[in-house]
């Protein structure tokens, strides 16, 4: 063959020596010439981390535990360091590799093995370094012998003790599959992972790390910039990031590295909860530094999305939907029952929650809390990572069923609290929660918004009837706050939180306050809805206390009492429970010496018939019908009523609710004006003590009743001494 010779190659094809016309073409299918995936490290001699830290803060226990275990000379050792993305895995196997070669006399090798190729790469290199020759090395990259093999055959010839640190294996499977991970006598093994599941480590002991205590957060903060604050601003800061090391690290190599007019650690607080102006998880990102690592697994924005993969690759996509329900709610312990309703159909079909949630605790994105109740417990930067990456076009949705899920939970406004209802503690944080996502997440609807102020709005009126009245107002009030920016003032669900915080202000002692709140919502009611509206008439029932007890106008607290009493008549019937409310604050405002007892009688026995004796609704009536008779000079027939009424609310809301105490003060009363002025002074001590503990020296019904206590005592002694001068 002769004639000029032609070579042709394509790609990273090579050109052979040829003769004439030959067009030779190479097809590669093994990654990115530039960095071809599974390329060997440069060193297995040193940890391939980020950013290691300034000082290991805490972790004593440990540390301590590692290091034993390396100063015994132990081998066939296997230890797992497992946990939440971030939290500092990494840093702890970096300082025990550290201890191990510079103080242990052991020889360090490290592997990071996020994938197959990565680790394959990085333990063929170990061999390398444990004496493998080039023929062994090349036999097993061609697949002609047992890559593991050769490197565990090699571990256990060395000469040397020595640490192998397996990091960021998060898919356990392909230690498994290609049976990388075994003991040796001649070292021992440290893998980090997010993967929990113990059935991946059989014969390893675990060691979970999570995140720091609040004095060595905080430290973590000023050992990265110092000079940037108290330790107190450094422990809120570490606070608002949950203590999780990445954050802190992210935070600290922010303020560090900042050169025009850097921040002190209280400007850098105040960012962080500035909302909407600022991003709290773009601004951690900002204090990202690599140092030839995964800038995924160094990113507050990213880092969970790796093991979010991990489990949708594995057939759980599922597990995303769920955490992302989940970063609707609160980072404090959810009770787990929220997640049984059928309402997370939209969402997760029901048959599919217990695996997604499943993968979720397996990956460390979520945990178990022991009961009771049984909680899920989620880091907040993660639920704030996940919410930013939510895609628009889902968050109705999800902010819909997470209300949905936490509605049923919550006592219906129209259904008075019982004793036996189950807390309302765990819910409030995750109601709250809710409600700012719903108000200031883009593309959540109005009517989505109102369904989560419904939720707010139940959990305030559950916790205002439980005697919580600080907890109901603090509710309501960020309610109204993020109700009104969302939907308006006049919104009725907007009015409906409104209305409950005036009722609190009132139970609190803030008369002012409550009486500003009351009259506003009226005439917003009256202007938006009309006079005969039911938004309306609660607002005429709410104002109407005010009225009658603070300003003493109980005539123009009637007339307001008595226009709920004939509206909600005529809409609703004289015998519905909001009508029979309303009728009994009616006996009560009205009550004097024209009463007539007849009136009370019959509305006790509507409460009966309607809610049976024992009701909220009939202790109250029956309260006020005791009050009736007192104020009508028929004290013999009011006792067995007051007696009646204490009796119920000891029952249904126990000896130290404020409307026991209530019922109790009107006992003692009853008893001073029946003559039984011992009892009556015992009974006004007890009331006093409890009234103090309860809502507090200074509130206005705690001050009422030790001037009452006054009162029977200088009573007492004034029989007392009438009674002396008698048998003198």
């Amino acid at each position: 063959m002769s004639g000029p010779t032609e070579g042709r190659a394509e790609d990273n094809g090579r050109v052979y020596q040829s003769q004439g016309d030959q067009h030779i073409t190479e097809h590669h299918h093994h990654g990115s010439p530039a960095e071809p995936s599974g390329a060997t490290p440069d060193s297995v001699r040193r940890p391939a981390v980020g950013r290691a830290p300034v000082v290991l803060r805490d972790r004593l226990e440990l540390m301590t535990r590692l290091r034993t275990a390396l100063a015994e000379d132990g081998g066939g050792q296997v230890f797992v360091l497992h946990g939440l993305g971030g939290c500092g895995k990494t840093a702890v196997a970096s300082e025990v590799f550290r201890t191990a070669t510079t103080e242990g006399g052991r020889v360090g090798l490290w592997v990071n093995a996020p994938d197959l190729a990565s680790l394959r790469a990085g333990m063929l290199a170990v061999a390398a370094d444990r004496g493998a020759s080039e023929g062994e090395l090349t036999a097993a990259r061609a697949g002609l012998r047992a890559a593991a093999d050769l490197v565990w055959d090699r571990l256990d010839r060395s000469a040397q003790p020595w640490l192998l640190v397996i990091d960021n294996a998060d898919d356990p499977a392909i230690l498994r599959e290609g049976n990388w991970l075994r003991t040796s006598p001649a070292g021992i093994t440290l893998v980090t992972t997010r993967q929990v599941a113990s059935h991946w480590w059989p014969g390893a002991t675990l060691h979970h790390v999570g995140v720091l205590p609040r004095e060595d957060a905080a430290q973590v903060l000023c050992d990265l910039a110092p000079d940037r604050g108290t330790p107190e601003e450094a422990a809120k800061i570490a606070d608002r990031l949950g203590r999780l090391p990445l954050a802190l690290t992210l935070a600290g190599g922010y303020l560090a590295h900042q050169v025009i007019s850097p921040w002190s650690l209280a400007e850098y607080g105040r960012a962080l909860q500035q909302g909407d102006d600022i991003d709290p998880i773009a601004l951690l990102d900002q204090g990202a530094a690599y140092s030839g690592a995964d800038a995924s697994r160094h990113l507050a924005s990213s880092t969970w999305e790796l093991s979010l993969a991990s489990l949708r690759a594995h057939g759980l996509p599922e597990s995303t939907a769920l955490v992302r329900l989940l970063g609707c709610w609160s980072h404090d312990p959810l009770p787990l029952a929220l997640l049984a309703g059928p309402g997370i159909d939209p969402v997760v079909p029901r048959a599919r929650v217990e695996s997604a949630l499943r993968g979720l605790i397996d990956h460390s994105l979520t945990r178990l809390v022991p009961g009771p109740p049984r909680c899920l417990r989620t880091h907040g930067v993660l639920l704030e990572s996940i919410a930013r990456g939510t895609p628009a076009d889902q968050r109705d949705v999800l902010v819909a069923t997470a209300a949905d899920l936490l509605l049923p939970v919550l006592p219906e406004v129209s259904r008075p609290w019982k004793r036996d209802d189950p807390a309302l503690a765990p819910y409030v944080p995750h109601a709250l929660a809710l409600l700012r996502r719903a108000t200031q997440w883009p593309g959540v609807g109005r009517a989505t918004v109102a369904r989560v102020l419904e939720c707010t709005l139940r959990l305030a009126v559950a916790l205002h009837r439980a005697g919580d009245y600080a907890s109901a107002l603090s509710v309501a009030q960020e309610a109204v706050a993020c109700g009104t920016t969302a939907l308006g003032a006049n919104h009725p669900a907007v009015i409906a939180v409104r209305q409950r915080t005036g009722r609190s202000l009132y139970r609190l002692g803030r008369y002012e306050e409550a009486e500003a709140v009351h009259r506003l919502a009226l005439a917003d009611c009256t202007a938006a809805f009309g006079e005969r509206a039911v938004e309306t008439l609660e607002s005429c029932a709410g104002l109407s206390p005010v009225l009658a007890w603070v300003l003493d106008q109980k005539d123009a607290a009637a007339a307001l009492v008595r226009r709920a009493v004939e509206g909600r008549t005529a809409a609703l019937g004289s015998a519905h429970p909001s009508t029979l409310v309303a009728r009994t604050c009616l006996l009560e405002f009205t009550a004097g010496p024209e009463t007539d007892p007849a009136v009370g009688t019959a509305l006790l026995a509507d409460c009966h018939r309607v809610v049976g004796p024992g009701h909220p609704i009939a202790l109250d009536a029956e309260l006020n019908l005791g009050f009736a008779l007192i104020t009508a000079g028929r004290q013999p027939a009011a006792l067995p009523h007051v007696r009646s009424a204490v009796a119920g609310c000891e029952h249904a809301y126990g000896l130290d609710h404020p409307k026991t105490l209530a019922a109790r003060s009107l006992h003692s009363r009853t008893l001073g004006e029946v003559g039984r002025i011992d009892e009556a002074v015992e009974e006004a001590e007890r009331i006093t003590d409890a009234r103090a503990r309860v809502l507090g020296a200074e509130h206005p019904w705690t001050l009422w009743s030790r001037e009452r206590l006054g009162e029977w005592r200088r009573a007492r002694e004034a029989s007392s001494a009438g009674g002396e001068e008698a048998e003198a």
